[in-house]
């Protein structure tokens, strides 16, 4: 007796029809043609590590929703639950190989064991774009146009918010409260998340009542970029290269035109912006959907200057910035506010009169091919004598296919029908002519 295995997936993970998976990919196009065009190159890593590369600077959080085991030669490897870790390694292994500054992006998936939620799932995919051997503002500057860039591309408005985490440290410090350091960061991370009655309560209970009165009027500055960047600096005593920094990518923002978006003040100063993952060291940032702010953040990142060095014996450090696009989040994102990219399908079909022709009925698709239309060949007429073609017609418009080709006896040399299925018109044509209306 055959035995019965029910068909069933694990929660937090999917299978993707045709054409979702359609529209992810051509998602995926769009998001790596702007990678490109900004000379950006791309690169891939395995999807299993050792799980002491994995959590080597990852932080607790992390250890609790990595995908961890022991495999078959019982080394305890893990599942990556970023791009970015991954990535630290692959320069510290490939760095004779690399020419510096290195732009990279990597498209991939990931893996968390975390709660599901709206846009958030446990196997995920990450685009992430990074650049790595560069500690100037200049390369901070160009992440975060590059998200620009990219989400103005696919038709939204957004909001970049900006922080530093060396300014956040350096007020940290000036209140004599460094120790504290991890605590602190991971607590204003969930600001957005969990309120400000209730990260209140956590930061007295790590810091204080009044310590973290004044962590709340530092994370709570408000007002233009330079009027919050003047109170985060009074407030961590005065003047600093963090400080600097965040003035000079502002004036990056002002000459680069980067205002000229729908949104006229697309980059924030928000100093409760803090990224809860322990190895960013400067600048991090958060963007948000101007029409859809409460699923949260689409795409972060910052900088991570000693991140590389975890896995190099050299003492000279690598400094990196990059950023991260959840790709799901990003999909219903677009789904909600109405701007999923359209999906590329065939245009045409040729019906199958004659299955002793399939040869040359492929040999006529590639015609149409090589002149860049996608063409789909029917397989088999099967039964049904002359009402066959109507089935198939039927067939095309399922796939949402438009026209359709009725080829004649010899179809390379014979004039064709062309049925346009959303209008039920025939048309006699030849090859040429039916490239030219279809083009």
């Amino acid at each position: 007796m055959a035995v019965y295995i029910e068909p069933k997936i694990l929660k937090g993970f999917r299978d993707f029809l045709p054409d979702a998976e359609i529209v992810r990919r051509n998602l995926t196009e769009k998001i790596e043609n702007v990678f490109c065009s900004f000379g950006f190159v791309p690169i891939d890593t395995p999807a299993m590590e050792y799980a002491e590369i994995l959590l080597g600077k990852g932080g607790g959080e992390t250890e609790k929703q990595i995908y961890r085991f022991k495999d078959n030669g019982e080394r305890d490897v893990a599942l990556r639950f970023d791009l970015t870790v991954p990535f630290a390694r692959f320069i510290a292994l490939h760095r004779a190989e690399l020419t510096f500054p290195f732009k990279r992006y990597h498209i991939g998936k990931v893996w968390r064991g975390e709660n599901t939620q709206r846009g958030r799932f446990r196997e995920f995919t990450q685009c992430d774009f990074d650049i790595i051997g560069s500690d100037s503002p200049s390369s901070d500057f160009e992440i975060l146009l590059l998200i620009q860039t990219t989400l103005l591309n696919l038709g939204l408005e957004i909001t970049i918010h900006v922080n530093h985490r060396g300014l956040f440290n350096k007020f940290l410090q000036h209140i004599n409260q460094s120790e504290k350091l991890v605590d602190v960061l991971r607590t204003v991370d969930k600001l957005s998340k969990v309120g400000e009655e209730e990260t209140k309560k956590s930061l007295e209970s790590i810091a204080g009542e009044e310590n973290a009165k004044k962590i709340l009027e530092f994370i709570g500055a408000k007002g233009n970029f330079t009027e919050v960047l003047n109170r985060i600096t009074e407030l961590s005593g005065g003047s600093s290269p963090e400080s600097d920094r965040l003035l000079t990518l502002y004036e990056f923002m002002k000459d680069a035109n980067a205002g000229n978006a729908p949104n006229s003040e697309p980059f924030v100063l928000d100093p409760s912006i803090t990224r809860g993952l322990d190895y960013y060291t400067g600048v991090v940032f958060e963007t948000f959907l101007n029409d859809l702010p409460d699923i949260g953040s689409i795409c972060s990142g910052g900088r991570y200057d000693n991140l590389c060095a975890l896995y190099s014996k050299e003492k000279e450090t690598v400094s990196g910035v990059g950023s991260s696009i959840g790709l799901d989040r990003l999909l219903a994102a677009l789904e909600t506010v109405g701007k999923l990219p359209a999906a590329k399908k065939p245009q045409i079909a040729i019906a199958c009169v004659n299955a002793e022709k399939s040869g040359e009925y492929q040999a006529l698709a590639q015609s149409f091919r090589k002149d860049g239309i996608n063409c789909e060949v029917f397989l088999d007429a099967g039964a049904g004598g002359e009402k066959q073609p109507v089935k198939q017609f039927v067939l095309a418009e399922k796939k949402g296919i438009r026209y359709v080709i009725i080829p004649g006896d010899e179809p390379l040399k014979d004039k064709m029908t062309l049925r346009n299925l959303s209008t039920r018109e025939n048309r006699e044509v030849s090859v040429e002519e039916a490239k030219k209306t279809l083009k």
